[in-house]
């Protein structure tokens, strides 16, 4: 039971050398405790004095604890340090730092009940420290901030269990220690949290062990190595020796080891496990001069094994997990407590009969609707929970690939605005992506409905435009990765019972290095209408490839009509040239949702169709970033620039073929790389 019973060791502010001895020597000969001492853990730091009831510190704690949690989940880093109140008696110090894995929302919800039960466990006390899963606060009387070194007030717990076998401590103990100094190394070399989790394989008993390393992120590099180094020597030898797991809370630097996955997300550093024995010693021949063919088979095995592992490894990856708000699970069915609330953990195993069941054998009366990666149907689970589960289609031209980029990229995206992936499922012939079910089902379902669009009011429409631009925002500027989705359009724009936005189907995405401004490729993927011009031609993305994709959806949720609404009719003009012509005259009004009609504010509608066609502009410099444009969105003092008329477009024709608008040449060299196939481009 790694975790499930924990010994618990405390090393305080003021604990002298011998004290520790002492209780070292308690905690070592004393009987096991009855139950795990649950989180959060406290340290009350009962030597810096007290604070009195609606006292002024009292009043400034309350002001740190109603802002600290939005400042540390909003920031990119999960970390925030303030100081409150009036010197020199009344000035609380205090720093929030949430684990590198979690998201925005448990982040700030953590830190809220840190404050909550900081106060109640202790109770006036000046200064108080909580470790909890997944986040750590502490707030003081002195400026603890001055020094990001200062690592004072550690908790540490490890396994009441240990390594069996023989010989196995001993190895087990070499290869966590590997694995933990290499995850140090990782963490302090991460410039954005200074954070990183990792795996190495071990052997039959123990298949994997994992660990995580932190530091506080205004740490350096040097310091936060150096920070890591002294309690994972100070602490490994002495207590964590034979023992699979344990950790080591510190306000500016921790780790943990265990030998199951407690973080969310993939490992991001994965060492190579020690090699097979190998039986070097070859066997007699016997009396019919087989010995040499029993070698042979000695070694065929040798190879097979491995093979058969790797093998098995594959189809191990043909799993289904499940994400659920409970205490994650071990292989061995074993439960262990992680922050009760995180969404992030993953604790059993979804099988496609499942699947099946929730869908009713993927019914056609479950179809929620279809796209180029395949159909997507409506489930439920056995314990209620509705999903919506996206199947691959044998025909698609999207694939393992594409399916694998999805869950790599969202398994590691946390924000309000991106749809939430529950779990996937790889068995048998099925590749299925299950996501948390929205009932308002994708935009173009409603926005392009007749009937439908009449729920979306102005004030909604508002909503989804802004919601959709921070989700890019997130994607572009804000999240640890950088990331172009490459195929943003109302179908990959999910909307919840309340119509907020999720930005969806990211398997065409393509993650960018911090620095990196532009890619080049010569598969064009996409969706005909919402490319941006240097993509559709030259195979040319970045960032503002996604910008000229939400001008487009902009425009459409303006006017309530498909940019490619209009191929069937006479003139054949594509939206945003239709857009262009009536900005240009003052007549914009005339292109308005008619189911919008006059509850349109004029200004409101004019400023938004302004910045859709700063979003389309040709040329990816003149497109604004996601931050200024989001910026535009929420100001009403903004200045707008004036945009230029947008001169491209791209149709697609009877014979599948492109049509590119005159008015942007087309070099006769590019004509064969943009070539956009059935199986590489999801029509219309």
């Amino acid at each position: 039971m790694a975790m499930a019973i924990r010994r618990y060791l405390t090393l305080s502010y003021s604990l002298s050398s011998a004290t520790l001895l002492l209780l070292a020597f308690f905690f070592l000969h004393a009987p096991p405790p009855a139950a795990a001492q649950p989180l959060p853990w406290q340290l009350c730091n009962d030597t810096a004095g007290n604070f009195t009831e609606n006292s002024a510190y009292q009043s400034t704690i309350r002001r740190l604890a109603a802002t600290l949690p939005t400042n540390a989940s909003s920031s990119p880093s999960l970390f925030a340090a303030a100081a409150a109140g009036a010197a020199p008696d009344d000035t609380v110090y205090a720093l929030a730092l949430c684990r590198g894995d979690t998201n925005a929302t448990s982040c700030a919800r953590c830190v809220a009940a840190a404050f909550q039960n900081a106060q109640q466990l202790c109770a006036l006390n000046k200064g108080a420290t909580m470790y909890d899963d997944p986040c750590i606060l502490r707030y003081a009387g002195w400026d603890f901030l001055a020094n990001a070194t200062d690592n004072r007030g550690v908790y540490v717990a490890w396994s009441f269990d240990n390594v069996t076998g023989k010989g196995a401590a001993a190895a087990f103990d070499a290869a966590a220690g590997r694995l933990v100094n290499a995850t140090a190394d990782a963490a302090a070399a991460d410039p954005a949290r200074r954070f990183a989790t990792g795996e190495v394989g071990f052997d039959g008993t123990y298949p994997k062990i994992y660990s995580l390393a932190q530091c506080s992120p205004d740490m350096t590099a040097v310091d936060c190595r150096t920070c890591l180094g002294n309690i994972i020597r100070r602490f490994t030898a002495t207590y964590f020796a034979g023992k699979h797991g344990g950790r080591v809370f510190g306000v500016r630097c921790n780790f943990r080891f265990e030998t199951y996955p407690f973080f969310f997300g993939r490992a991001r550093l994965i060492l190579q496990g020690p090699p097979p024995p190998v039986n070097t010693t070859a066997p007699p021949a016997n009396a019919n001069g087989r010995g040499s063919t029993r070698h042979k088979t000695g070694r065929v095995l040798t190879i097979a094994v491995p093979l058969a592992a790797a093998v098995l490894a594959l189809t191990a990856a043909c799993f289904c997990f499940w994400s659920r708000r409970t205490p994650a699970q071990n292989m061995s069915g074993k439960t262990y407590s992680t922050y009760p609330e995180d969404s992030e953990s993953f604790d059993s195993l979804l099988d496609l009969s499942t699947l099946l069941a929730a869908t009713d054998n993927f019914a056609e009366s479950n179809k929620l609707g279809e796209g180029g990666f395949g159909a997507v149907y409506k489930g439920i689970l056995p314990d209620g929970l509705e999903i919506a589960v996206k199947r691959l289609s044998l025909s698609s031209g999207q694939g393992v690939e594409e399916l694998k980029t999805e869950l790599e990229l969202v398994a590691r995206l946390q924000h309000k605005n991106l749809a939430r992936l529950v779990g996937v499922c790889l068995e048998e012939d099925e590749k299925l992506l299950v996501y948390e079910y929205m009932p308002n089902r994708s935009l173009d379902t409603i926005v392009f409905d007749s009937q439908k669009s009449k729920d979306l009011d102005w004030g909604k429409r508002v909503k989804i435009v802004n919601g959709v631009a921070r989700g890019l925002q997130y994607l572009h500027e804000d999240s640890q990765l950088k990331i172009v989705h490459r195929d943003l359009k109302p179908s990959n724009v999910l909307l919840d019972l309340d119509y907020n936005p999720k930005i969806s189907d990211f398997g065409l995405a393509k993650l960018f290095d911090r620095d990196q401004s532009q890619g080049v490729t010569s598969r064009i993927a996409g969706t005909y209408g919402y490319m941006a011009p240097e993509y559709a031609m030259r195979g040319q993305y970045s960032v503002k490839s996604d910008v000229f994709s939400l001008g487009v959806l902009i425009l459409e949720m303006v006017t309530g009509r498909k940019n490619s609404s209009f191929e069937d009719s006479e003139q054949s003009v594509d939206l945003l040239s239709l857009v262009w012509e009536h900005w240009t005259t003052g007549a914009i009004e005339e292109l308005i949702d008619p189911f919008l009609g006059r509850r349109a504010p004029r200004d409101q509608v004019l400023k938004l169709v302004n910045i859709a066609l700063l979003c389309v502009q040709d040329s990816p410099a003149d497109r604004p970033a996601m931050s200024s444009l989001n910026v535009m969105l929420s100001s009403n003092t903004v200045s707008l620039q004036v945009p230029s008329r947008p001169t491209f477009c791209i149709q697609e024709v009877e014979d599948g073929s492109s049509v590119y608008s005159a008015a942007y040449p087309i070099p006769r060299a590019s004509r064969n790389e943009v070539s956009l196939t059935e199986t590489e481009v999801e029509p219309r």
